[in-house]
């Protein structure tokens, strides 16, 4: 069975950095192409970054893409995202997420199978 892990979220103050990790068991992730994804209180689940099996990446907006770094170690199986000057609209829970399948990447939740539980993220200002 395939089980996601997230951990390393906390509250840090607007312009801090954390470091979120997503532990992944069952599945060989250099394999498979990854997501995070974020969800605020009362709004939906929306698409953050995204890593490819051979290390492509795709990210949400320009924003994010200048702030937001997503990787991998292959060799601890483990999805990281790594976040700097943070925004007091950053705050959200964090999920990783994996497709059932290897394919292309993508922006859209239906698109993946596997989700972890979560890691809450909140950013003061």
């Amino acid at each position: 069975q395939v089980q996601l892990v997230e951990s390393g979220g906390g509250l840090v103050q607007a312009g801090g950095s954390l470091r979120l990790s997503c532990t992944v068991s069952g599945r060989i992730i250099s394999d498979y192409c990854m997501g995070w994804f974020r969800q605020a209180p009362g709004k939906e689940r929306e698409f953050v970054a995204a890593i490819t099996a051979i290390g492509g990446t795709l990210f949400s907006t320009n924003s994010v893409k200048g702030r937001f770094t997503i990787s991998r170690d292959n060799l601890e199986n483990t999805l990281y995202l790594q976040m700097s000057a943070l925004e007091a609209d950053d705050t959200a829970v964090y999920y990783c997420a994996a497709p059932l399948t290897p394919g292309l990447p993508s922006t859209s939740p239906s698109d993946y199978y596997y989700w972890g539980q979560g890691t809450q993220v909140t950013v003061s200002s």
